[in-house]
């Protein structure tokens, strides 16, 4: 049976800039959030990255838009764990982190016969 139910809403997701990630997610952590994980979108011009973290069932949500052909900073300075998402996002949707320790260079999941990343081919459009 489960007890509670969390729901990613609009009031509790905020809207930053790439280079207020870093900042933002120290703040949280010096709050008491964990990093839950983080999730993104492709858009027609950029890619809607999602940060997710959880206080006592209190979910908080940074949105950050982007710009194909851009890097945003590596949360994993604040968060040691976030270099395994970043890798995967790097995969899967192109994006680039700055300063990410461990960086496997598009190999995260690929075997041999994977010859190409980003992966994501689908985008979605705002409306």
């Amino acid at each position: 049976m489960i007890d509670s139910v969390v729901v990613i809403t609009e009031e509790n997701t905020a809207e930053v800039r790439p280079d207020e990630v870093i900042t933002l997610s120290r703040e949280l952590k010096d709050e008491g959030f964990r990093f839950v994980t983080m999730s993104s979108a492709e858009l027609e011009d950029s890619v809607c990255v999602l940060y997710h973290f959880d206080k006592d069932l209190e979910l908080r949500n940074l949105r950050v838009d982007v710009p194909k052909g851009s890097k945003i900073g590596s949360i994993a300075s604040v968060y040691s764990c976030a270099f395994l998402v970043e890798n995967e996002i790097k995969e899967h949707f192109g994006v680039e982190f700055d300063g990410i320790p461990l960086d496997f260079q598009g190999m995260l999941y690929s075997d041999e016969e994977v010859q190409k990343t980003p992966f994501c081919n689908i985008g979605l459009k705002r409306v």
